[in-house]
């Protein structure tokens, strides 16, 4: 209702008072100028501390904290100006003086629970292969395929032919074959997950591997991760002390088929790559999105992930702070993972995929009344202070409102004022067109910047491309009004509508994974 209010206010303060309903626009326009600017500082600060992350030896540092007493003598003094070094080295002294406080690096387990519904062998083995590249050893890595029962038997002839393929190659290669049709379930990835959590934190039992040491992430059947990334997690997890209430949320850039994908469709893939990116540098609001890492031991106390929610990812981050009493975080993991822009067999089925896609990440929105009801009942939020959580409700709440609102009042706000009032009551009215598109000109700097950084970002050109199809990678953002009214704004005013009137989602509208030969 808020979000359909803010464009109806704009028409009743207009029709009041052209200066009222001008006012309340420049507001508006004020805003998105703000956060326009913003969004460019922060895509460009996000973007070199990624590339630099990126550049680190992991594995060396996670070589480091097997005998930090002497890797700490040894790097006290270092004068590199590699990421983050300083606070590698305190991480170093830390452990040196309280070296019983820390688990050992040897020790550290990863396990990876990739989803699949009925993804073919051509998306699956890439995405697998991808896990077997990292630095971190394979011998030392649990891979469970989770697969549906619901895909049929060519999943499950894909899932055999899989695990024959990649046995002996991780610590461990399970199969877990989620049923259909279970009671108190949506059909959605949540269930599938935490079917799969439970099969291996059994496994982990009967193996007698000491279960506080295994981390645990989850990946779509289309996510390829930095050769770097399962490193990266496992050095985080070792020197934060609080470990086990830290949630490891790796950068998400959906960058695999970039070249593939239609114009439309890679608009919203580099915005959404850019998202993430600016996301990592304000860790006081990352939450969980698609793939993350989280301690087997927390996702044991707390049942896995959720069951009864389509957007499995965002809602994790609720879950885990109220189970654990507010004492719980993100940690920024500056590594990518890699995922795929929607593409379908045909531009339509594309264009259609994309929006079932975003009306389902927008559906996020239920979230809002799972944190309002704990926010309001002192019983509901165990202890919690009312303050850090009520700022976190609000950004949650901001969030899905300007997402659905913000758009169509910039795009055409201006002429609002005009066509309602008459020329004899004020002049205001008439010359907002103008003033405003010399706002969204500034405002443009911000995209060009987009732009820019955009072409910066993207994987290398396929032999199969000509070098001109760089330039569309640049004129396909003359798209971007289009793509933020049918994609942000209308996918969201979608997902809120059907919640406003319970109309509630209880499928999980898998994305179709199309291989471009």
């Amino acid at each position: 209702m808020v979000s359909y209010l803010a464009i109806i206010l704009l028409f009743v303060f207009s029709f009041i008072d052209p200066i009222l309903g001008a006012t309340y626009l420049f507001f508006i326009i004020s805003v998105t100028l703000v956060k326009a600017v913003a969004v460019a500082y922060r895509t460009i600060q996000g973007y070199n501390v990624v590339k630099s992350a990126e550049k680190v030896d992991w594995r060396k540092r996670m070589l480091d904290l097997e005998n930090p007493h002497d890797s700490f003598e040894r790097l006290r003094d270092t004068q590199s100006k590699e990421y983050n070094i300083d606070q590698h080295v305190s991480n170093l002294r830390m452990m040196a003086a309280m070296e019983h406080e820390y688990p050992k690096a040897d020790k550290i387990i990863h396990a990876v629970i990739m989803t699949a519904y009925n993804e073919g062998i051509e998306v699956l083995r890439p995405s697998i292969q991808a896990v077997v590249k990292n630095t971190f050893p394979n011998e030392k890595i649990i891979f469970v395929l989770a697969y549906e029962e619901r895909g049929g038997e060519e999943m499950e002839k894909v899932a055999k032919t899989l695990k024959d393929e990649f046995s002996g190659v991780f610590k461990d290669f399970i199969l877990s074959k989620h049923p259909a049709d279970l009671p108190n379930e949506v059909i959605g990835k949540g269930p599938n997950l935490t079917f799969a959590g439970e099969i291996l934190a059994e496994y982990v039992h009967k193996k007698k591997i000491p279960i506080e040491n295994v981390i645990v992430t989850s990946v779509d059947s289309d996510n390829r991760m930095h050769k770097k990334y399962l490193d990266a997690v496992a050095y985080e997890f070792i020197v934060h002390p609080n470990r086990q209430r830290l949630s490891y949320q790796p950068v998400s850039l959906f960058m695999n088929n970039i070249w593939d994908a239609p114009a439309p469709t890679r608009v919203i893939a580099v915005s959404n790559s850019f998202f993430n990116v600016i996301s990592t540098m304000r860790p006081h609001s990352l939450r969980n999105f698609a793939s993350h890492s989280q301690p087997l031991q927390a996702l044991e106390a707390m049942n896995f992930w959720s069951k009864r929610t389509i957007v499995e990812d965002g809602h994790q981050y609720w879950r885990s702070l109220f189970f654990f009493d507010g004492d719980y975080s993100v940690l920024p993991i500056r590594i990518p993972i890699f995922q795929d822009a929607v593409l379908d067999d045909n531009i339509f089925k594309t264009v259609k995929a994309q929006f079932v896609q975003v009306r389902r990440w927008y559906y996020g929105a239920s979230d809002i009344a799972y944190v309002g009801t704990r926010l309001f009942s002192r019983k509901a939020r165990h202890g919690m202070p009312f303050m850090p959580l009520f700022a976190k409700f609000c950004r949650l709440f901001d969030g899905h409102v300007t997402l659905a609102m913000m758009a169509p009042i910039v795009a055409f706000g201006g002429w609002i004022p005009m066509i309602i009032s008459s020329p004899s009551r004020t002049m205001v009215a008439y010359s907002l067109p103008a003033v405003v598109s010399i706002v969204q000109t500034v405002a443009s700097i911000g995209l060009l910047i987009t732009v820019l950084m955009s072409l910066r970002m993207l994987p290398p050109r396929p032999k199969k491309y000509r070098k001109e199809k760089k330039v569309l990678m640049v004129v396909q953002w003359i798209l971007m009004p289009v793509t933020s009214i049918m994609y942000q704004s209308l996918a969201a005013f979608y997902a809120q509508t059907r919640l406003m009137l319970g109309l509630y989602m209880e499928k999980f509208d898998v994305t179709k994974k199309v291989v471009k030969k």
